[in-house]
């Protein structure tokens, strides 16, 4: 799919007419960011649907482009950063390069985008983030639709600010994921956050019965549920109850970097 807006922006970005001390375009068409005297460019790995192993979508993740840079996760950068008001300016610098690096590709279709939002961007919540984003996204012309913003997990007392944000990006158009670090957690999420999907970050312990009910409540709410282990009693969970389950890739199975 062609995105007319997208296509102006990088062809002036291309001949100068747009100057920014900030963005590039390299080569092969790929925008790369720079702060923090890094120049940082977009991966993608790709999530999978259980079973048939169709990919339904891809997370973006940062990388470094320089040979000094390269191998460093996105921690790295945001951890560096000073202040709150950087590492909000370097969360939201990645999630728009991967933005654009994934919509000028038109093999893509109707996949989905998968961002990171991390966790120092919560404890910001006097300002709109959500409307923020969706200016830049809609100044190029690219569809909220098809993108997930993966909030952070967080402790119980942290709940109304992972709320705050969640309603604020929802308000602006976009779908919401949220972390937690075992199945056993979404009970929790479920009971006071509206989501459109839930990552587990790991399965270990857990069992068939276990995620026989989690992926049950699921179900029934029609929330996706992204996991990066395939195991058998996962699997076996899925054939009693049928929910939606998606496996990302990690980085050493294969990151792409999508060409133009």
């Amino acid at each position: 799919m062609s995105y007319p807006a997208l296509n102006a922006y990088l062809e002036r970005l291309a001949t100068g007419e747009t100057p920014s001390s900030s963005l590039r375009q390299s080569g092969d068409g790929e925008v790369q960011g720079h702060i923090f005297n890094c120049w940082l460019g977009s991966s993608f790995l790709p999530i999978r649907e259980l079973g048939s192993g169709t990919i339904t979508a891809y997370a973006g993740r940062v990388r470094g482009v320089t040979e000094e840079d390269r191998g460093l996760p996105v921690w790295t950068y945001l951890d560096g950063a000073a202040s709150d008001d950087e590492s909000v300016a370097l969360d939201r610098l990645c999630r728009t390069l991967h933005a654009i690096n994934f919509f000028r590709s038109e093999d893509l279709g109707a996949r989905t985008l998968h961002l990171n939002v991390h966790d120092r961007l919560l404890s910001a919540v006097s300002s709109n983030h959500g409307m923020a984003f969706r200016r830049i996204l809609d100044s190029l012309g690219l569809p909220l639709g098809q993108i997930v913003l993966q909030l952070p997990a967080v402790n119980a007392r942290q709940n109304w600010m992972l709320n705050y944000v969640a309603d604020n990006y929802r308000r602006n158009g976009f779908r919401i994921s949220v972390k937690v670090a075992a199945a056993i957690q979404l009970p929790s999420v479920f009971s006071h956050a509206r989501v459109d999907a839930v990552r587990i970050a790991s399965l270990h312990d857990a069992t068939s019965a276990d995620l026989t009910n989690v992926l049950a409540q699921a179900a029934a709410l029609n929330v996706e549920i992204l996991v990066k282990d395939d195991t058998p009693a996962l699997r076996e969970a899925v054939a009693r109850t049928g929910a939606q389950v998606m496996v990302q890739d990690n980085a050493k199975r294969g990151t792409e970097r999508l060409a133009a």
